[in-house]
């Protein structure tokens, strides 16, 4: 009898397993298809733009841009630089010196000629006490703020609160922001009055040349890992978002780069300071605040505006960024768990946030499970191995083709490389990237999810032998493809 109810529970794991990778790839694609149709559609709004010649219409709102920096001292002036050649008619700058302890305040007052400002900074937002408040003397939209460090939310909630437009701007300390990108992220505050959020497409930067803040040559990153995170970037946050925004369940907009109308951000909070994952938060916490108090509101990804950025091109750093979302969306969800499965808040109560629940935060335990249970069948002679091995390639292949699809969907839209060579070289990525580095993805997960289980809050949790750190993760990703070479020749010979 225990060994038929045995039987049962693995066959019901088994299919259990299945529908998970099912679902979760059925649902990529969807969004991939989505998004593909979305984005034709946002071109040819985009065309009848250039040509009514909207793109210049004084109907936008007045724009802060929030730059929250933290010992930046090396690239503040480019980034600086970029935000100044702004093409916009009406905007400020505002940045946000968070306790830095290199020279990023020297640099800053040198090469901008800071003075003392009277600027009268209202206590509407809580953040930590700001100790200084400084006009350029060479660009009168230029002010820094000096405060105590209280870590990129308590910053932006100082930065709204000195703001004085009407939609606030936030950017990425490692950022750059094309010339023309505010007037295409705000095209949606005038399609739809009510708009109080906008995101914009997250390219990275490395490898590309940049001359004091403006794009001279896009370039593909020169690091294995810098590719694979264009292929990632592409999937996840250009497709996944667009498709998840045209059904109204969009739950993250890029901290590296977002629009919020001013006085909608107020009435929710602002950001939560002790939030891990600012970013997710504040965009789930204003979807329940106008949802509980009934007013219509919208929220937007959009593909064309761009904002270039910087990523970690080592494993330790690259392990710690990915360990922090999903601590992040752990916290959002938890916060917000009154929102999943509630047909109140639409697709976002009922598809969307169940999804990010199961297959993004859950996703790892689900996948652990279905490796013990692969070797666990292997082992006992209960799992037929052709079976078994064409489900694992079928599995990859699918991921593959996905991500093959992003890129060359990304290149035939937008043309982001000049260089045949660097189209190549990201496809060739594409299909790296489901061996090896997405087997890596999912224990950064897993262990970002048991790190939040123990209440771990830090920022980035400390890697205390980097060097060891990225040993391990080559050996790894070489083992993983060693492992699927083999399984690939053992299924020609069955």
């Amino acid at each position: 009898m225990s060994i038929a109810i045995s039987m049962i529970l693995v066959d019901l794991l088994t299919y259990l397993i299945l529908a998970y990778f099912v679902v979760i790839n059925t649902v990529y694609l969807v969004l991939l298809v989505i998004s593909f149709f979305a984005t034709r559609q946002l071109n040819k709004s985009r065309e009848a733009y250039k040509i009514t010649g909207l793109f210049d219409s004084d109907l936008y709102k007045s724009v802060s841009v929030l730059l929250p920096v933290f010992n930046e001292e090396n690239t503040i002036k480019s980034t600086v630089y970029s935000l100044i050649q702004l093409d916009f008619n009406d905007f400020e700058i505002i940045i946000i010196n968070d306790g830095s302890t290199d020279e990023t305040f020297e640099v800053l007052e040198r090469e901008f000629e800071l003075f003392p400002s009277e600027r009268f900074l209202p206590e509407i937002l809580p953040h930590k006490p700001v100790q200084g408040i400084y006009r350029s003397n060479l660009f009168p939209n230029l002010l820094v703020l000096d405060k105590e460090n209280g870590k990129k939310a308590d910053a932006l909630n100082a930065g709204v609160n000195a703001s004085r437009k009407d939609v606030i701007c936030n950017v990425d300390s490692d950022s750059w922001l094309e010339p023309n990108i505010l007037q295409q992220m705000l095209r949606a505050f005038v399609e739809d009055e009510k708009t109080i959020a906008v995101g914009g497409i997250v390219r990275i930067a490395n490898g590309s040349i940049f001359d004091r803040g403006q794009l001279k040559q896009t370039l593909a990153p020169k690091t294995f890992l810098g590719k694979i995170q264009v292929v990632e970037y592409l999937r996840s946050f250009l497709f996944g978002r667009i498709g998840w925004s045209s059904v109204d369940g969009l739950i993250i907009i890029s901290g590296a780069f977002a629009v919020f109308d001013r006085a909608a951000l107020i009435e929710t909070g602002g950001y939560k300071r002790e939030s891990i994952g600012e970013d997710i938060e504040v965009i789930v916490n204003m979807h329940q605040h106008f949802t509980d108090k009934g007013k219509p509101y919208s929220m937007r990804y959009l593909p064309e505006p761009v904002c270039w950025t910087m990523v970690p091109e080592n494993w330790h750093q690259l392990s710690a960024q990915r360990n922090r979302w999903q601590r992040g969306l752990a916290d959002t969800l938890f916060n917000h768990k009154k929102m999943i499965g509630n047909p109140k808040y639409g697709w976002l109560g009922m598809f969307s946030l169940p999804f990010h629940l199961v297959f993004e935060l859950l996703g790892p335990l689900l996948e652990l499970m279905s490796y013990l249970l692969f070797f666990l069948l292997m082992i006992t002679g209960l799992l037929d191995p052709a079976f078994a091995i064409l489900f694992i390639l079928f599995a990859v292949l699918f991921g593959v083709i996905l991500s093959i699809g992003s890129v060359l969907l990304d290149e035939l839209t937008y043309k982001p490389y000049t260089r045949l060579s660097d189209v190549f070289s990201i496809t060739i990525h594409a299909v790296f990237e489901n061996f090896g580095f997405r087997q890596l993805h999912f224990w950064w997960r897993l262990r970002g999810l048991l790190d939040y289980l123990r209440k771990n809050k830090e920022w980035n949790i400390e890697d205390r032998n980097p060097k060891l750190t990225n040993t391990f993760h080559w050996l790894w990703f070489g083992s993983i493809n060693l492992f699927f070479a083999a399984l690939l020749v053992y299924g020609l010979v069955l």
